[in-house]
C-alpha cells in the first residue's frame, strides 16, 4: 500500500479537507464558548444578532443567507432567542407571507457584549498561524463562503486563478525578453 493512503481507497484523514474544516470548526467555536462563558451567546447566536444588527427588518431567508446557517436550524435558532428575549418578530413590510426579525434592546446589549469573546475567539485560532499565513488563511475562508453562496444561488463557481504562478510567469518571460533584447 503507497504511504498515506487508506486502504479503502482515497487518502488519510490528514488529507481530507472536509475533514480538517470540520475539525478546525470545532476548535474554532470551542473557544469561542469558553471565552463567552455558559451564560454568553453561542457562535450561531452571535452570527445571527450580528446580521440582524446589520440591516434591521430581515426576514428569516434573509438571515439564512447571510449567517450560512441551514433554515430549519435557523428557525429553531430564531425560535429560541425570542423566547429568551433576544430578538422580536413582526410580519415583513415588504413581504407580508414573510416575518421580519429585529433585535430587543436585551438583544442589542448582548450582541455588545458578545462581540468581545467572538473577536478573541478569532484572535486566539489566528495565533495559532505565522503573522503571514493568516491573511491568507481568512482569504481562503472568504473565498470558499463565497463559492458556497454562488452554489446556493445557482452560478456556477469558478476556481481562482494561482496569482503567484502567474506572477513568476511573468517574471520568467520578462527575463527572457531581456536577455533576447541584449
Amino acid at each position: 500500500m503507497a504511504k498515506g493512503k487508506s486502504k479503502h481507497g482515497g487518502g488519510t484523514l490528514a488529507d481530507s479537507a472536509t475533514h480538517l474544516l470540520h475539525r478546525a470548526l470545532q476548535l474554532a467555536l470551542d473557544y469561542h464558548a469558553d471565552l463567552a462563558g455558559p451564560h454568553g451567546l453561542t457562535q450561531r447566536q452571535f452570527a445571527v444578532l450580528s446580521a440582524a444588527a446589520a440591516q434591521e427588518g430581515l426576514t428569516q431567508s434573509d438571515l439564512v443567507r447571510a449567517t450560512g446557517i441551514d433554515r430549519s436550524t435557523l428557525a429553531d435558532l430564531v425560535a429560541r432567542m425570542i423566547k429568551k428575549g433576544l430578538l422580536a418578530r413582526k410580519k415583513s413590510a415588504s413581504d407580508a407571507r414573510a416575518n421580519a426579525v429585529s433585535l430587543t434592546d436585551l438583544g442589542r446589549e448582548s450582541l455588545a457584549s458578545g462581540g468581545d469573546p467572538a473577536a478573541k475567539a478569532d484572535q486566539k485560532l489566528l495565533g495559532l498561524l505565522s503573522p503571514k499565513k493568516r491573511e491568507t488563511f481568512i482569504k481562503i475562508l472568504g473565498d470558499l463562503a463565497q463559492a458556497a453562496d454562488e452554489a446556493k444561488s445557482g452560478k456556477p463557481a469558478k476556481a481562482k486563478a494561482d496569482k503567484p504562478k502567474k506572477r513568476k510567469k511573468k517574471k520568467a518571460a520578462k527575463k527572457a525578453q531581456a536577455k533576447e533584447a541584449a
